[in-house]
């Protein structure tokens, strides 16, 4: 076991592909077992400000892209093997961070940046982890019940088209997190419409042993 899983122990960490409900577990197990949120979404303006430009390439390129050249004028597939947080970049921030808090209260930290390679080396054990795997009608449904369905793609110059190659990106990106943790030996929960909140919650906390 290396220092950084030895410091690292009072930490838990919920992945998952968008729209799996990482964010709203997350929140629940904080307020209901008094553990710090670190919500990872929140800080990527600030990963990115604090990385040098020489370590995040694929970051600087996603930046000076027009919205149609991000969504639409290039394939999933190239979507998914070129976005940064699939690649890890800034994924040093989280660390750093979560180095930083007090050691002596407990931490669930969530988002989709959280790559199984990237945080098996920092897990004290794994069933301190879990990955959300959504499929593509729960994600959907979970887009269109937030409001956020056309938030990216209604930025294009076709929104019907740019839609259908997020929707597609990211189900790819639950694909590959799907195989991914079957590589390295790590939990998951297939999260369908039968998924309810309360039994996500219940049995994450459950995994956890809060």
């Amino acid at each position: 076991m290396d220092s950084s899983s030895e410091t690292l122990r009072h930490v838990y960490w919920i992945g998952g592909g968008s729209g799996s409900g990482k964010s709203t577990v997350a929140r629940r197990l904080a307020a209901h077992y008094g553990l710090h949120l670190y919500a990872s979404d929140e800080t990527m303006r600030d990963h990115a400000h604090r990385t040098p430009s020489a370590d995040r390439p694929f970051s600087c390129a996603f930046e000076a892209m027009s919205m149609d050249e991000r969504w639409l004028n290039r394939s999933p597939n190239v979507m998914l093997e070129t976005f940064h947080f699939f690649r890890g970049e800034c994924f040093g921030r989280i660390v750093e961070d979560l180095m930083a808090l007090p050691p002596d209260r407990r931490v669930v930290v969530e988002g989709f940046r959280l790559l199984p390679a990237l945080v098996k080396p920092l897990l004290y054990s794994s069933n301190q982890s879990v990955w959300l795997l959504p499929t593509p009608e729960f994600r959907h449904a979970a887009f269109k019940s937030r409001g956020t369905l056309w938030h990216i793609a209604g930025k294009t110059s076709n929104p019907e088209r740019a839609l259908q190659n997020l929707l597609l990106r990211d189900a790819l990106f639950t694909d590959h997190l799907r195989q991914q943790t079957q590589t390295a030996s790590l939990p998951t929960i297939e999260v369908d419409r039968s998924t309810t909140e309360d039994t996500l919650v219940h049995q994450i906390a459950t995994q956890f042993g809060l």
